[in-house]
């Protein structure tokens, strides 16, 4: 498993450099999906390294920036990857530096290793849940690896202290009604509520790493969004809660369409 997460490394920090690339020049051509969402050059170079790093191993992908295989085939799939090449599109569009390179592997619909690259800060998230840990590392100017991965200092926990002030993290695009609403009900229970606001997978990193406590996601989302935050936030002992069955989420399904989510201790 060990040698899985490398090669997640290794691809999402080779994903961001071409991200970067292409976010330093003036411009950068830019169009649409069918579903209206936006698609950069550097969503289609960030998934052209990664997939020359994952088709090297014996598992299949799931991926946002492919035509993705039909059910029939695929829940006859043990093990894939997951991949979002960049996560956050609105956010780099919009040159805000908070968008990602996501990549999770799964096992029997459950995430067991999770890599999120953040290019901009060159901030390495990565965890392997059946070692109950997970990492922050920071990557060299050059998106290289300067030092060891998984040393003690690196590692990042959620927060452990019961307080009435909650820290929520919000979206910088997607704060709706339900989201507002969940907010409210805190108030009720006479709990000050501080909304910490980040795009992309960064919102559970923030929860791992405890910089916030609770992410409430009450806006559709796909398995490559969710994927490798899950890992990572399962690695450290959080959970991601379907609401609709209230039970953690599951991936490879037949409709990689996730149900609303919140991420808790």
């Amino acid at each position: 498993m060990i040698d899985n997460l490398q090669i997640a490394i290794d691809a999402s920090i080779a994903a961001g450099k071409v991200i970067i690339d292409v976010y330093e020049q003036p411009e950068f051509l830019t169009q649409h999906k069918e579903d209206n969402s936006p698609l950069t050059e550097a969503d289609l170079a960030s998934n052209n390294v990664i997939t020359n790093f994952l088709e090297n191993t014996e598992y299949p992908i799931i991926n946002e920036e492919i035509k993705n295989s039909k059910f029939s085939d695929r829940k006859k799939w043990k093990t894939c990857w997951i991949v979002d090449p960049l996560d956050g599109t609105k956010e780099f569009i919009k040159r805000n530096g908070e968008f990602t390179v996501n990549i999770a592997l799964i096992n029997k619909g459950v995430p067991v290793l999770g890599v999120i690259y953040v290019p901009v800060s060159r901030e390495l998230y990565y965890a392997e849940i059946a070692q109950k840990v997970a990492y922050k590392t920071l990557v060299g100017d050059d998106h290289s690896l300067n030092g060891d991965l998984f040393m003690e200092k690196d590692r990042i926990y959620p927060s452990s202290l019961a307080k009435m002030k909650v820290r929520v993290v919000g979206s910088r695009s997607h704060m709706n009604q339900n989201t507002l609403d969940y907010i409210s009900n805190l108030e009720k229970e006479n709990k000050e509520v501080d909304i910490v606001s980040k795009g992309s997978s960064l919102k559970f990193c923030l929860v791992a790493e405890g910089k916030a406590d609770v992410y409430p996601r009450f806006a559709p989302t796909m398995e490559w969004d969710t994927a490798a935050g899950d890992a990572i936030c399962r690695a450290v002992g959080l959970k991601v809660i379907a609401q609709d069955t209230q039970k953690e989420l599951q991936y490879n399904k037949e409709n990689l369409l996730n149900p609303y989510f919140l991420v808790t201790p």
